[in-house]
């Protein structure tokens, strides 16, 4: 073998690893700008929306990646406020669940905040723009199925410009935590998952969410408690103010509610509880006296005078398609309030999910006969 072929088959050797490797790192610079882009297509694609995110972070060693600012917002909408806006979203490959053979990811939010006002959300767009597109769009930019779930120092929040002054409800500080929605860990328990979330209530209220599920089924099982206490009646005026002309110039609003659906049938209540409330009524000469009136009247009716509540309970009941409230025995628990006795401030835990699923079980029943 001549000299000069020697050098060209060492050459080849040394030339084709280097160039691999510039390629790999090529590829590894520009796999950012790449996805980008990708996620940036998928997002301006949302009939009715618009979004983009501000940089992408790949760490190909431990399978995740990084998601900075991510907004979204309505067509032509009013305001300049994003409806979704995800300050840091990480992605990651579980790899717990990898050694039991099960490919999922566990994600963590970051600030993440959901501010519908109403305005933008209300206005019409030539794009019929619909919960599901844009639900979507941000599921697919997950490969694979989300197994667990984190969210740190959340925000959520309605607000109302039109209104005057601005209606503005929110939840700060959230702290969510679900685990096991895939059920990688499938035990005997009909509900697998776990959720539970806290949270400060516009008012500066405590609310909590606790519960178990099953969202591998089509129509997901849950049996879910939610309480909101404490929070300071004064945060909801400009709310009521609005909507039905009164002011609470004190008192405190506490929420209970709990749902249970199985096999797609729904039961559950809710319970607002006013406690120590005085109200104001309009200030217009006529009907200042008018509304006085009605206020006294009804304040007899609903108002607990030894405990000094105001409160009723709505039961809800029936499949996904058809959820509605019971007006009637709404009436009789306000009457109960006022005249038997005060509603504890506590979750009733009335709604059990076995007793709904027997339920379930009754009407899939009678359907198939």
């Amino acid at each position: 073998m001549s000299t000069n072929r020697k050098h060209i088959i060492k050459r080849k050797r040394f030339l084709v690893p280097v160039i691999i490797l510039v390629l790999l790192v090529g590829l590894r610079l520009s796999l950012p700008y790449l996805v980008k882009n990708y996620v940036n297509k998928v997002l301006a694609d949302i009939p009715g929306y618009y979004g983009q995110v501000e940089d992408i972070d790949l760490s190909l060693i431990t399978g995740s990646y990084t998601i900075d600012q991510l907004y979204l917002n309505k067509v032509n909408a009013e305001t300049e406020i994003p409806f979704l806006n995800f300050e840091r979203t990480n992605i990651s490959i579980e790899w717990a669940s990898l050694l039991k053979g099960k490919i999922v990811s566990e994600i963590s939010m970051y600030r993440p905040s959901l501010i519908y006002v109403f305005e933008d959300q209300q206005k019409e767009t030539e794009a019929n723009a619909n919960i599901d597109d844009w639900t979507k769009a941000l599921t697919d930019l997950v490969p694979i199925d989300i197994n667990q779930l984190e969210i740190h120092d959340g925000k959520m929040a309605f607000v109302q410009l039109a209104a005057d002054p601005n209606i503005d409800l929110h939840l700060d500080q959230i702290e969510l935590y679900a685990n096991n929605l895939r059920n990688v860990v499938r035990t005997g328990e009909q509900l697998p998952s776990n959720l539970v979330a806290d949270a400060v209530s516009f008012g500066g209220g405590n609310l909590h969410l606790e519960g178990k599920m099953d969202l591998v089924k089509q129509i997901p099982d849950m049996d879910l408690a939610l309480s909101l206490e404490n929070a300071d009646a004064t945060a909801l005026n400009n709310f009521t103010d609005h909507y039905a002309g009164i002011d609470f110039s004190k008192g405190q609003f506490n929420f209970y509610g709990e749902m249970a659906i199985a096999d797609g049938y729904l039961e559950g209540s809710l319970k607002p509880i006013i406690k120590n409330a005085k109200l104001i009524g309009k200030e217009d000469a006529f009907l200042e006296t008018l509304w006085e009136g009605f206020v006294g009247f009804f304040k007899f009716v609903l108002k607990n005078h030894k405990e000094n509540t105001l409160a009723t309970k709505v039961p809800i009941e029936g499949d996904l398609n058809n959820v509605k409230t019971k007006t009637w025995p709404t009436v009789i628990n306000i009457f109960k309030n006022g005249w038997i006795e005060a509603f504890k401030n506590i979750v009733d835990n009335d709604i059990d999910y076995i007793d709904v699923q027997k339920t379930a079980d009754k009407k899939n029943s009678k359907a198939n006969n």
